[in-house]
This record gives C-alpha cells, structure tokens and sequence, in this order.
C-alpha cells in the first residue's frame, strides 16, 4: 500500500474556515477544477463524501491535497489495490513488548480528508470496510469502534468500470458519496 500523509495538528480539532477562504486558497494551486472544488466544499459541509471520476493526471490529487491544506488538516492518500485488506486502511492491535499490552495503530482512514484512488480497484470486502467508516463515522479494529475525527471527508476516484481488475460500485456504495 502506498501512502501520502500531510499532517497539520491534531486531527480531531481543526476549524474550518469559511468557504471563501477554502475556495481562495485552492484556487492559488488548483486551476480548472472549480466544479470539484465547490463540491469538495459542500459535501465537506454537509457530512457528504465526493466520488470524482476522472483520467489519470487531471489533477484529483493536488485538489485533495490543497484542500486539506486549506482547511487546516491532515491528508492520507490510499491507493486502493485488489490485495488490500480492510485492516490496512483501518488499522490493527499490535503487541508492544516494551509495555506488554496491546496498542491500536490506527489507519490511514483517520485523517480530515482520505483520498481513496481508485476505489474501485479495492475488493468488495475492502470496500465494505470503507463505506462503514463514510456511513459510521467511525472504524472498527480488532472488534473495537472507534470515531474518525471531525470533520471527516472521504474523496474516491474510480477507473472506468470496464477496467480490468475492477470491482464495480454498486448503486447501494455510490449512495454514500
């Protein structure tokens, strides 16, 4: 699994700015997506999640990077394969010999703003995993629940369906977006 992390402070405690001040500052880095980036503003807002279908290379991930930016908080981009497993976005128990008891690592799904590429590459199973956290607003490790912070915005892009080695989205997952 490859994994980009922008870190600001303390997920769980940022403000958002105002929505002109979010749109302003993205558009100094971002040109040609205006449409996405209101989008990305609304469902942010709303407690929506945006799925963005696009060609390789149009500039998906610089706006999810530079929206987080803008709002302050932390960024995770998760390329989603066919051999990941729901604990590798979610996280896992591991043993700490040092304490001798068990510590959570958590995913990568606990940032402000996820950017799920190709989410349609991801199993159903992985996908599930994920469509649980966007509906719950929290993930399940190892039996235990535990919130995402606030806010939380999930930004998926897909490949064309007819890809090979592709898990199509049903109408049901696209819901969530």
């Amino acid at each position: 699994m490859s994994a980009s992390v922008i870190q600001a402070r303390d997920p769980s405690k940022i403000t958002v700015p105002p929505i002109s001040e979010i749109v302003k500052e993205v558009k100094m880095y971002v040109v040609g997506m205006d449409e996405q980036l209101w989008l990305s503003c609304v469902s942010l807002l709303s407690g929506g999640h945006l799925l963005v279908e696009g060609p390789p290379g149009s500039g998906k991930t610089l706006l999810a990077r530079n929206f987080t930016r803008a709002i302050g908080g932390e960024f995770r981009r998760i390329q989603m394969t066919p051999d990941l497993l729901p604990s590798d976005i979610t996280g896992v128990s591991v043993y700490n010999i040092a304490t001798g008891g068990w510590t959570v690592r958590k995913g990568p799904i606990f940032a402000n703003v996820a950017l799920l590429d190709e989410m349609n590459r991801a199993t159903p199973r992985t996908q599930s995993a994920l469509l649980e956290a966007m509906q719950e607003g929290s993930a399940t490790i190892e039996g235990v629940s535990y919130d995402l912070p606030k806010p939380s915005f999930f930004i998926a892009t897909q490949v064309d369906a007819g890809s090979e080695g592709t898990y199509p989205l049903t109408d049901v997952q696209v819901d969530r977006f």
